[in-house]
């Protein structure tokens, strides 16, 4: 037995743990460059989603930055290292930000995924279960670009939120990290949906004309299919609340950018009803990420 299977039958055995209907929605958030409100975004979504009575966790994969820590004015005090190397049970890692959000920080435990023993990953998938029972949905906020650590969670995950702004740079940005995924050879087109939003835009017309851009380009080069999800106009609210390290949906919901968030956060919930995707759960995308990396 290869370590990729031995893997998979650790993950079915502890998901045996989770009911279906516990398993949490994971939601990828993404972009091709920095600076474009890809935080912001993760960050704005999980407070529209808990306006909506779900119970949401963010997890943050950008280990190289801390922008949703700053954004929420929570500092962790254990990451998932502390999971897998010193015993953690993973709901002492949870930081409880506003309006009861919780906030896993990835650490270094994400990049060390790889190297974990047969009892290691045993027991981080038994804590990846419990979040399934702890939260609705899952928001995964990733590194920006088209390193390999940003791409294997994209693969991993069957959803996808791709922040774009009318930027040159952004727009060819988000093209490279379509044309990565496009060639990726663990990328399932089919079974993972990935979503645009057209970030820092006038208003909607110029939003829908940024996706339908990057949509030809998309159509004509690449064998893969992309989603207009919605657009967020530039508000200067946004920076002020990132100033006060307080989420633009709490401290101003008139703000335009936090109608914006709103509107998006009920779509996304209309899609799922429409399109009754099935959930992974966080269990079954950290099984993808790490069997994965065993095969490199």
């Amino acid at each position: 037995m290869d370590q990729a299977e031995r893997l998979r039958n650790i993950i079915k055995v502890n998901s045996q743990m989770s009911r279906p209907e516990s398993t949490a929605r994971v939601i990828a958030v993404t972009s091709g460059k920095g600076g474009v409100g890809k935080s912001n975004t993760a960050i704005n979504l999980a407070v529209q989603f808990k306006k909506m009575g779900k119970n949401v966790i963010i997890f943050d994969a950008d280990f190289g930055l801390a922008n949703i820590e700053v954004m929420f004015g929570a500092m962790p005090k254990y990451t998932l290292a502390d999971v897998i190397y010193e015993g953690k049970d993973i709901k002492e890692i949870i930081t409880w930000g506003p309006m009861e959000i919780g906030f896993v920080s990835g650490g270094s435990g994400i990049s060390r995924l790889s190297g974990l023993s047969g009892n290691q990953i045993n027991c981080l998938v038994q804590n990846l279960v419990q979040l399934d029972f702890i939260a609705d949905i899952i928001i995964v906020d990733t590194g920006a670009g088209i390193a390999d650590s940003v791409l294997e969670f994209l693969v991993a995950s069957g959803e996808i939120i791709l922040v774009t702004t009318p930027e040159p740079t952004s727009i060819t940005d988000a093209y490279s990290m379509l044309k990565a995924l496009d060639t990726h050879p663990r990328f399932h087109k089919q079974q993972s949906k990935i979503k645009v939003l057209s970030n820092k835009v006038l208003d909607e017309e110029d939003g829908i004309q940024l996706f339908s851009k990057l949509n030809m380009v998309v159509q004509k080069y690449l064998n893969i299919s992309i989603e207009f999800l919605g657009t967020v106009p530039q508000d200067d609210q946004v920076s002020r609340a990132v100033m006060q390290q307080n989420p633009v949906s709490i401290k101003n919901p008139a703000a335009k950018a936090s109608k914006a968030y709103e509107q998006i956060a009920f779509k996304l919930t209309d899609m799922e009803e429409g399109q009754m995707q099935k959930r992974r759960g966080m269990a079954g995308f950290f099984s993808s990420i790490m069997a994965g990396r065993r095969k490199l």
